[in-house]
This record gives structure tokens, C-alpha cells and sequence, in this order.
């Protein structure tokens, strides 16, 4: 456990800069080592990183570097740009990214498009006026609304959703062999009659899943003029509507297989306000794994994304494209993981 430092004979000036030589007093450490601790803290030991950290907030010496770095066209500050900062899978992705980002000298600043891709554009001021150094684009599409604008870019990399015509590098779950995990899931279970919910012209997530939908059913050979797929946008009000879209029709699935967990509890939403049981009369699959699917009723079977593990990756890619490298690949995939709950069972034969 590292000791909180003592403050009786050292007192900071309120009024001077701080320094790199008060700091390196106050942690009891050399300036060398206060240097190390900023510049490349995996060479400084926990105990001595955290008792420089605690000299730096005390001084105020982060923000005098940091406005140096800016005179001299230089940042440690990487713009992560997100479309949904309420989306349950941001947070995880984050705390990958920050972890990643702070253990080599890094600190994250965070954009919220609130779903509107024009408000990109206002984060272009940080970009220009070389407060980041760095990208990270949550949005799937360019944040500038602009093709052209790919070569204007600093050092960028998508996570969790694939730049759509973008050119940049992306790392994010395989989230072909995710659905294609759950479709053969469904298959072992008895289900021949399997709706896709969540089809997408635009999100290249959705795409990748149906295509694993697709190769699964294709795989039991089952006909595509047997196939259902519905389009959504990944909500929970897609999946209300995908059902009523449904029972519109002379024949119904067995078995729902959801591009998103939020999406699945819409439909089984849909299902209950109709008076039907999951598993007993449908099945019900989502993806990502969210907090809430562990607590819907009955709990979702699902895909869990390794997020944190996803946001460690995509901050040291993009750390080592700001070294200089170039990546041999221009996705860097991760598997993810079947959570088996209670959604599915066998198909039912049903008088509808």
C-alpha cells in the first residue's frame, strides 16, 4: 500500500508555475523519475507512479505541461468521439481505453454526438488546434460527414462499430462468429424457423451478424426463401416493432435471433404484451451481453463482448500508430463468448 505524502515542510506556490523540480521534491523522487512517471510510466513502478501522480495533482504540474505541449504543437490528450455516452457498452469499452491510455501518459477526452453525426464536426476544434493528439471513433462513420476528410485525420481508430467506408482501422468483436455462435445454438436446440431482427443498411455490425445468421442457416441447410430477417436500428423499440411486423404475417418463427440485447428485450416485450412465454412459446437470443440482459425474465441468452479487453487494444493501436507504426492488419478482431441463460428452449408447436 503506497503511503499518502506529507505536506508539513513543503508548500506549493499559489502564485509561480509549478515545476518538474517541486514535483520531483514533493514525491520524493528525482526528476528523472518524475519524467519517466509522465513520459513512459511502464518503466516507473506502481508505488512511485502513484506517489508522482499525487505530487502532480498537488502542484498543478498536468496542467502546466499540458499547456506547454500545446505551444510546442504537441498533445498527451486523445478525442474518443461517441454517439451514445448512455449506451451500456460504452462505459466498459472506456475503461479500457482510459486504463490503457493513462499507463502510457495519455488522457482521454470524450465527445457526445448525441446520435447526430453533423455534431462531429464540432469536435473538429480540438483536432485542429492540436489539443488531441489522437482518435477514437465509436460512431461507425466519419465524424465529419465527409470522405475527404479520412486524410485530414490524425492517427484514428474505430471501436466497437466499423468506420462504413472509412478506411480506418478498426478493433471490435467478431461479430460474425458471435451470431454465428448463437444461430448454431438455436439450431442444437431444434429451431429451423429463426427471424434475424436488426438487419441494417448502414451499421456494418448488424451486416457482420446477419451474415453469421446466414452462414449458420445456410450451413443446416435451410432454403433462404425460409429465412426471416427484419430490419432495426438496435433499440428496444425495433424489437416491439419487428413483432408486430411479425404477426402481421400467415407464418411465425420459432426462435428470434436479435442483433442487439436491447433489441431482444423489445421483442420479448412484444411477445409477453401479446400473452406468449419465453422460452416456452418462442425463443429469444440478443448480443453484447449488456448489464440488464442477466435480469430480464427470463434471463437473455446472449453474446458477450470482451469490452474492456476490446478498449485496451484499440488504445494501443492507436498509441503505437502515434509511435509511428502501421498496422499489419486493419482489423484487429476479438472473439466473444456464448452466455447460455434462460431465453431458449425447444420449438413449440403453437396454435397462433
Amino acid at each position: 500500500m503506497v503511503r499518502p505524502l506529507i505536506f508539513r515542510t513543503f508548500h506549493v506556490s499559489q502564485s509561480a508555475p509549478a515545476t518538474i523540480e517541486e514535483v520531483a521534491r514533493l514525491a520524493q523522487v528525482s526528476i528523472a523519475t518524475v519524467s519517466r512517471a509522465i513520459h513512459t510510466p511502464e518503466k516507473v513502478s506502481v508505488s512511485t507512479r502513484q506517489k508522482v501522480n499525487q505530487a502532480i495533482a498537488i502542484t498543478g504540474y498536468t496542467t502546466n505541461a499540458m499547456a506547454r505541449g500545446l505551444r510546442l504543437g504537441r498533445s498527451n490528450m486523445i478525442l474518443v468521439v461517441a454517439p451514445d455516452i448512455g449506451d451500456p457498452n460504452f462505459s466498459h469499452i472506456l475503461a479500457g481505453l482510459e486504463n490503457e491510455a493513462r499507463a502510457h501518459g495519455y488522457g482521454v477526452l470524450i465527445g457526445h454526438t448525441q446520435n447526430e453525426p453533423l455534431r462531429g464536426m464540432e469536435y473538429l476544434k480540438f483536432l485542429n488546434s492540436g489539443q488531441a493528439a489522437g482518435l477514437i471513433l465509436f460512431t461507425g462513420t466519419l465524424p465529419f460527414g465527409h470522405q475527404a476528410a479520412t486524410t485530414q485525420l490524425p492517427p484514428t481508430v474505430g471501436v466497437f462499430e466499423p468506420v462504413f467506408n472509412g478506411g480506418i482501422p478498426y478493433v471490435g468483436v467478431d461479430d460474425l462468429a458471435g451470431a454465428r455462435k448463437t444461430v448454431d445454438h438455436l439450431l442444437s436446440a431444434g429451431h429451423r424457423s429463426i427471424a434475424f431482427i436488426g438487419d441494417s443498411r448502414t451499421r456494418l455490425a448488424y451486416q457482420r451478424r446477419r451474415e453469421g445468421y446466414e452462414e449458420g442457416m445456410q450451413a443446416a441447410g435451410i432454403e433462404p426463401k425460409r429465412r426471416i430477417i427484419i430490419d432495426g436500428d438496435g433499440t428496444v423499440e425495433s424489437g416491439r416493432a419487428a413483432i408486430e411486423q411479425l404477426f402481421m404475417r400467415d407464418t411465425l418463427p420459432t426462435a428470434f435471433m436479435c442483433a442487439t440485447d436491447q433489441t431482444a428485450v423489445g421483442v420479448m416485450l412484444g411477445l409477453s404484451a401479446r400473452g406468449y412465454d419465453v422460452p416456452g412459446d418462442f425463443s429469444v437470443t440478443g448480443f453484447d451481453d449488456i448489464p440488464q440482459a442477466s435480469f430480464t425474465q427470463p434471463p437473455l441468452t446472449t453474446i458477450r463482448q470482451p469490452r474492456s479487453i476490446i478498449g485496451r487494444k484499440a488504445m494501443a493501436l492507436l498509441l503505437a500508430l502515434l509511435g509511428g507504426e502501421r498496422p499489419e492488419d486493419q482489423e484487429i478482431l476479438v472473439m466473444p463468448d456464448l452466455v447460455v441463460r434462460s431465453s431458449v428452449g425447444g420449438p413449440r408447436q403453437r396454435s397462433l
